[in-house]
């Protein structure tokens, strides 16, 4: 079996040389060409496994090279050299189908990892999802033509190492989707860990981001590997990154370029190979011009978008999806099943809480389901119903009681067909009962958030948030 052979483009003899040095003492053979023109000819005459290419060239821009490799040899894996702190020709480099990037000065180690898994996607035994649609490893399922797209997309995007940027509604399947990219790209035996931003208090991100040695502060009992580390060599989820501080930002703008990371307490950076996969519900663009998201981090996160779907989107979707969720909850016993109207009247509705509101809405209509079929009165469903709309049925009462604990009691001797009329807009009037909760805290304390935080059994960082939401202020 030959070993696979390695295309490297530089002008600098000396580079050149020492590239040639590290890829030959790792069994790979080598050539070696000075300028654009030298590199076509050979990729006319020579198969490679891996093409490492300079971005400054003396006939032209290695830009132009990844662009033609990414167009006429589509399994061919492209990695460019860039000056130290060039960020911006990395980002684009990437977005042309570049699959990964080196700053100057080469580090070595960075070089191996990166050359290991620009093979792993090469050799044709080990690529993984040539045929989407038959690999069991995707869990983002539906057959509607939206789905079979991104299914599409997740597959070709698995060969790059470039960031990606997971975008849609909350229950869309952000995680889902980072977890199909993950399995389907060449990283797929390495760790995947998944970060929820919004729920590490800011006192203790770096620490968990970048780990600590024992000793750095009070506690620290011991040496502790952060996130990055723990993702070494695979993936890095960043979901609802939209809610990092921007001091935080700044740290993992630096992580992100250089590709080090200093644990606290540590005088020296290591190195680490973690492909960075985030995901928001809400608009980082937006988060931008209103200030909360730092613009470099925002282009350096944003390399590659993936838009997920909303289930309303998918009402072809909904009944599959419907049968193995209810599957799944019958836990190898008998299987309730939905009744015809049942069906229609889920795809009717607007799932603003998408799949995980279609799981939530069946796990409680098995429970209230007669002789294993769910009739429409077991779903409950009430997107915005007016005040004479309320009707018979179990799932109606249930529906008032709920909207009734988020609001306030009816009145004595109330009845079903007497409750006060339901709120045509939920969400604002729950937004209001949230509002006036966290005023009459702040009024108890003497507007003290620290201690309201305390009274509603919420984090100062989730009051602020809240806050914030929901235009709360002093002079309130």
């Amino acid at each position: 079996m030959t070993s696979p052979r390695i295309l490297v483009v530089d002008d600098e003899p000396d580079l050149r040389e020492l590239l040639e040095i590290t890829l030959v003492k790792m069994g790979l053979d080598v050539d070696s060409a000075e300028s654009l023109d030298v590199a076509r000819a050979f990729l006319r005459s020579r198969e490679y496994a891996l093409v490492l290419t300079d971005m400054r060239l003396p006939d032209g821009l290695g830009i132009e090279l990844v662009r033609e490799v990414a167009s006429d040899h589509k399994n061919l894996p492209i990695a460019v050299l860039t000056a130290f702190g060039s960020a911006d020709n990395a980002v684009a480099a990437l977005k042309a189908g570049a699959f990964d990037y080196l700053s100057k000065p080469v580090g070595l180690d960075q070089l191996r990892m990166m050359v290991q898994s620009a093979l792993r996607i090469s050799r044709p035994d080990e690529r993984i999802g040539a045929n989407a649609e038959k690999q069991p490893l995707l869990r983002l399922m539906g057959q509607s033509s939206a789905m079979r797209e991104l299914r599409a997309q997740i597959v070709r995007l698995a060969r790059s190492m470039a960031p990606i940027a997971i975008t849609g509604e909350s229950g869309s399947g952000k995680e889902l989707a980072a977890r199909d990219i993950h399995t389907q790209s060449a990283r797929a035996d390495k760790p995947f860990v998944a970060v929820n931003c919004g729920a590490i208090p800011e006192t203790l991100m770096e620490a968990e981001f970048f780990g600590y040695r024992k000793g750095a502060f009070t506690g620290a009992v011991e040496d502790r590997d952060g996130f990055f580390q723990a993702a070494n060599g695979g993936t890095l989820l960043l979901d609802e990154v939209a809610d990092l501080p921007l001091p935080m930002q700044v740290k993992l703008l630096r992580a992100i370029q250089e590709r080090r990371v200093r644990k606290l307490g540590a005088t020296a950076e290591e190195t680490v190979d973690v492909r960075i996969i985030s995901a928001t519900h809400q608009s980082l663009a937006e988060c931008v011009e209103r200030g909360n998201f730092r613009r470099d981090l925002y282009y350096r996160l944003n390399v590659i978008e993936l838009s997920l779907p909303p289930l309303r989107e998918r009402v072809d979707d909904i009944g599959m999806l419907a049968n193995l969720i209810l599957t799944r909850l019958a836990a190898g016993g008998p299987q309730t099943v939905l009744a015809a109207d049942a069906l229609r009247a889920l795809e009717a509705y607007p799932f603003p809480g998408n799949v995980r509101e279609l799981e939530n809405i069946l796990e409680r209509a098995v429970a209230f389901a007669n002789d294993g079929v769910i009739e429409v009165a077991d779903l409950a469903l009430k997107p915005c119903a007016p005040s004479s709309a309320v009707q018979d049925g179990a799932s109606d009462g249930m529906a008032v009681a709920r909207v009734e604990a988020a609001t306030a009691a009816p009145a004595n001797g109330a009845t079903p067909n007497g409750l006060p009329g339901l709120p045509c807009n939920l969400p604002n009037h729950l937004d209001e009962v949230e509002r006036e909760i966290i005023r009459r805290a702040l009024a108890k304390t003497q507007f003290n958030r620290t201690q309201a935080a305390e009274l509603l059994g919420i984090s100062f960082r989730q009051l602020r948030y809240r806050m914030q939401r929901l235009g709360v202020n002093e002079s309130d």
